[in-house]
Parts: C-alpha cells; structure tokens; sequence
C-alpha cells in the first residue's frame, strides 16, 4: 500500500493529466503542412500546400467543435530524421493531423509516427502503394496517385499504341524502384517488355550519359521513373539530344506535376504522357478551386496541393460528424463519408487508400494552347477499380 504521501502524489498525477487533457480538448485543432519548403519539390507542395490547407479551413468556415482551426507548417528538408522529429513535436503539443509529406522515406517515417502517438495521418505526395499494400493504420490515408496506378494507367494505354519496347531513367532511392518495378509488371502484362534502365542520384545535374544509353537502346519508351527538379532537369536534358520532342522515342513521366510543365514549357514537353488524379482543367468543380488557387498563388494548383485541400477537408467534416477530436473516431468517420474531390465523388477504403479514377493526357504541342497552363489534351481515362490494387486483407480494420 502506498503510504499518504504516495497516494496524494498518485492523485495529484491523475489530476494533473486529466488537466492536460482537458486542456488538450479546449485548445485550437490544429493540422500540419510537413512539405519540402525550399527544394525540389517546393513547387509541387510547398507554400501552395499551406495556402491549400487555410483554403480548405476557411471553406469549412474555420472552425470545428465550437474550436477555431488553425494551419501550422514545416520544412522537412526532404530528411526522414527531420519529418521524425517535427511530427513528434507536433503530436506531442496536441496537433491533430499532419498532411502534405513528399518523399517515400520522409512519408513512411511520419506515418510510423502517427501509429506510435494515434495522431492522423494523410500522405498526399509520396506515391508508393505500401503506405495502404503493406503499413496501413486506422489513422493513416493515402491521397496520392500511388504507384500501382500511375504505372497502369501510362504503360497500359502506351503499350496497347503500340511501343512495347522500353527503357528506364530511374532515381536512385526506393521510390524510382517501385516505380520501374511496378512499371515493369504493367508492361510485360500488356505484352511489352523493358529492355534496359539507367539509374541516377537525387540532385543530379548531367544526364547525359543517361540520355545517350537511352536514346542507343532503340526503346519506343523512355520511362522517366523521377520526380521534382530532377525530372525536370532530365527532361529539359533530353530535349537537347532530341529525345522526346515528336521522334521515334517517346518519353513518358509517371509522376509529373503541373508545374513541372509550366517550368518546361511546352516546346520542350509537347508529347509527354501523364497521368493524374486531378487537373486544374478537367471539370467545372476543379476549374472553380484553381481560379480561387490561382487568385493567391499566381499557378494552377497541383494535383498534391489540391489532394492537402481535398485530405484537409475531409478530416475536418468527419470530425464535425464523430464529434469529437479522438483520431480513430474520426478517421472512422472519414471513411463512412463519401470523399468530394471538388464534386466528383470518391471513396476511403477500410486501408486508408483513396479511390477515384485517373485521367491519361498527353502535352499539348504550343500551337494547341489555348492560354496560360492550358497544357493537357485527354487521352483516356482509368477507372479507380483498374488503377489502384486491391485491398490487403490484413488491412481490412
């Protein structure tokens, strides 16, 4: 038995953290923008991610529960020791969701993170199918367009036109080898095969070599398995020998953003094949967000930016629907709602996956352009059932 000193210090514990919790409860939600702030990935995230995120919270009419909302963000500086120890901080001083989060090893950290605390989480950039195939949590989603999908949708419709041969230009980290082996898969199913990759690191400035193994493979399909500055730079890179730019070889990206394009310009990206799940262009409900987007940021949202907008949103109606602020009640309820994606309806999965179908593009050429970021012409369209895997059993719950 403890004696009367123990048991007031027992009792002066419990009191304190049920004032902790009270406080807890009373203090402002508050969700986190963990992005690349400065570098290769600042354009597809970044401030344009924060402004997505106090959009969303302004339309939900900045409250939640009688509780004001408020948007923090940070710079992971693209380092999973970083993003650990922000998202700890954060959880430990009562943020509720953290969102955004580009790079694989950046994301996953964060998402083990959110396990370890029961915070929420929702991956909108990195792309990769674990965060739902194989680490799935209660308080885990996945927005992004994974890899399963985006490699589908483009080695699929440019393997049935015709170009079964392929070769890769691969980022050197585990996400540029997702991507080609998820690729890979897609193309030999449909009848192709990859005859050859070329591996680079991240922050890379010559591809030349890369190029050259490319352009003397013969390859009908240079797949650029990159992202951010670096496939920027590849691609700028390959419009000098001539690769890409209406010859025998096509080049196709698998994970391009909007403002990879506008940064390129259409002389050089005229003919890329992309897929995405959103773009600024495609309906009524997107046109009506980026016109609004544009107004403060001056560029077309991107499909992550739009996803922290669209993640962001949701997280805060089911909150308003659970009722209260406990993270597996409301991503419980996250995945009762119906998903809006600026009013095309999706779905969240028992696995955190977010369903809906992805559009196939290809850039227009300059002379197709009708205005400013008017860069995509529809080339197909993959339907949600196709381009995401199916559910992992153990993920079921």
């Amino acid at each position: 038995m403890p004696n009367g000193f123990g048991r007031r210090a027992l009792l002066g514990g419990a009191a304190l953290l049920a004032a902790t919790r009270a406080r807890a409860q009373d203090a402002p939600v508050r969700i986190g923008v963990l992005t690349d702030e400065a570098g290769p990935y600042a354009d597809s995230g970044g401030a344009g991610s924060v402004a997505a995120a106090r959009m969303a919270v302004q339309d939900h009419g900045g409250t939640v529960l009688g509780r004001p909302v408020e948007v923090l963000h940070a710079d992971t500086l693209n380092k999973p020791d970083v993003a650990a120890i922000q998202a700890r901080h954060w959880y430990d001083a009562g943020v509720d969701a953290i969102t955004d989060l580009p790079v694989t090893p950046v994301a996953a950290v964060v998402q083990q993170v959110a396990a370890e605390k029961q915070r929420t989480v929702m991956i909108t950039a990195a792309a990769v199918t674990a965060f739902t195939a194989k680490t799935c949590a209660p308080i885990s989603s996945h927005w992004a367009d994974d890899t399963h999908a985006l490699t589908t949708a483009i080695g699929k419709t440019l393997t049935a036109e015709g170009r079964p041969d392929w070769f890769f230009i691969t980022v050197d980290f585990s996400f540029g080898a997702a991507l080609q082996a998820a690729a890979t898969q897609v193309i030999e199913a449909n009848g192709g095969r990859v005859i050859g990759s070329a591996r680079f690191p991240i922050g890379n400035g010559d591809f030349s070599a890369q190029v050259v193994q490319a352009q003397s493979s013969r390859a009908k399909v240079i797949g650029l398995a990159a992202v951010g500055g670096d496939q920027v730079t590849l691609i700028k890179q390959a419009a000098e020998f001539g690769l890409g730019t209406g010859g025998a070889q096509t080049l196709a990206g698998f994970l391009i953003y909007i403002t990879d394009i506008h940064a390129l310009g259409l002389k050089v990206a005229q003919g890329l094949t992309v897929s995405t799940g959103f773009y600024w262009d495609q309906d009524d409900g997107t046109r009506a967000f980026a016109r609004r987007f544009f107004a403060g940021r001056h560029a077309m949202p991107t499909k992550n930016q739009a996803m922290v907008y669209a993640s962001t949103r949701h997280f805060l109606r089911a909150m308003a629907q659970a009722g209260t602020r406990d993270a597996m009640a409301v991503n419980a309820a996250m995945r009762a709602m119906p998903v809006d994606l600026f009013g095309t309806p999706a779905t969240l999965r028992a696995d955190g996956r977010v369903l809906y179908d992805l559009g196939i593009w290809r850039v227009k050429r300059p002379e197709e352009s009708r205005a400013a970021w008017d860069y995509y012409a529809p080339i197909g369209r993959l339907a949600a059932a196709e381009a995401f895997l199916p559910i992992n059993p153990a993920c079921r719950s």
